[in-house]
C-alpha cells in the first residue's frame, strides 16, 4: 500500500520499534493525526488467545469515561412499554417486526448499535445474515440484549464500546478523537485495558497481551509498553 509523503515523514520522526510508556505513546499518536478532519484514535491489541475455542473468545463492553467523540445512533427492538422506555431514553430508532423488511430488503443500516429486549431476539435472529457480519447483532455479553433498555441506551450514548476478537485474535477499539486531551485519551485507554485484563480467559496458557499499538485514522501507529498496562 502506497503511503503519502506526510505519513512517511511522520513514520520517520520516531522509532516505530520502541514500546513507549502510555503518556509518550498518546502524545506521539496525537502528533501523527494530521488529517483535515478529527481523526479517531484506535487501540489495536494483539492477544495470545485462540478465538476458535469458545472459552478463549473475548467479548464484552465498557463505558469510556470521556466517550468516543462520535455520535452513536441506536436502534432498539422492543414492543409496548419497553418501546416507550427506549424512546424516552433517547434511542434514535425504535421498532419491532416492521423493521425487518426495511433492513433485509431495502438495506437500511443507518445505525451504529442494535439493542433488543430478550423477547424480540426471535425477530432479530432473522436478521443474522445482515447484522452478524457487520458486528451489529445484539449480544447479552455486550449488554445489548436486556430488559433494561434505558440503561443500555444511556450507556451507549455515554460512550460504551464493545470489544471482541477478530479472526486474527486482535481487538480493535476506538479510544477517542485526536482533539481529545492527552489525559482524556489516557483515561479512556486505561479503562479499556482494565476491562480487557479482567476478561483474560482462565484456560489461556502463555502470554495474554502480545502487543498494543495506538493509531490515528490516517497516520502511523505507536507501540505501547505492554508490561506497564497489563500488570
Amino acid at each position: 500500500m502506497k503511503r503519502g509523503k506526510k505519513y512517511v515523514e511522520l513514520a520517520k520522526s520516531y522509532d516505530k520499534s520502541v514500546q513507549f510508556e502510555t503518556a509518550e505513546a498518546i502524545a506521539q499518536v496525537k502528533k501523527n493525526a494530521t488529517a483535515k478532519f478529527d481523526e479517531t484514535i484506535e487501540a489495536h491489541i494483539r492477544t495470545g488467545c485462540d478465538g476458535r475455542h469458545a472459552e478463549q473468545q473475548i467479548r464484552g463492553a465498557v463505558v469510556l469515561p470521556h466517550g468516543t467523540g462520535k455520535e452513536v445512533k441506536v436502534l432498539v427492538f422492543a414492543k409496548g412499554p419497553k418501546a416507550d422506555e427506549a424512546t424516552a431514553a433517547g434511542a434514535d430508532y425504535v421498532g419491532a417486526d416492521e423493521l425487518i423488511p426495511k433492513i433485509q430488503n431495502e438495506g437500511w443500516l443507518d445505525f451504529d448499535v442494535v439493542v433488543a429486549t430478550p423477547d424480540m431476539m426471535g425477530v432479530v435472529g432473522r436478521l443474522g445474515r445482515v447484522l452478524g457480519p457487520k458486528g451489529l447483532m445484539p449480544n447479552p455479553k455486550a449488554g445489548t440484549v436486556t430488559m433494561d433498555v434505558t440503561k443500555a441506551v444511556n450507556d451507549i450514548k455515554a460512550g460504551k464500546i464493545e470489544y471482541r476478537l477478530d479472526k486474527t485474535n486482535i481487538i480493535h477499539v476506538p479510544i477517542g478523537k485526536a482533539s481529545f486531551t492527552e489525559e482524556q485519551l489516557a483515561d479512556n485507554f486505561q479503562t479499556l485495558m482494565d476491562a480487557i485484563n479482567k476478561a483474560k480467559p482462565s484456560s489461556l496458557k502463555g502470554q495474554y497481551i502480545k502487543s498494543i499499538s495506538l493509531a490515528p485514522t490516517m497516520g502511523p501507529g505507536v507501540k505501547v509498553n505492554v508490561a506497564k498496562v497489563t500488570q
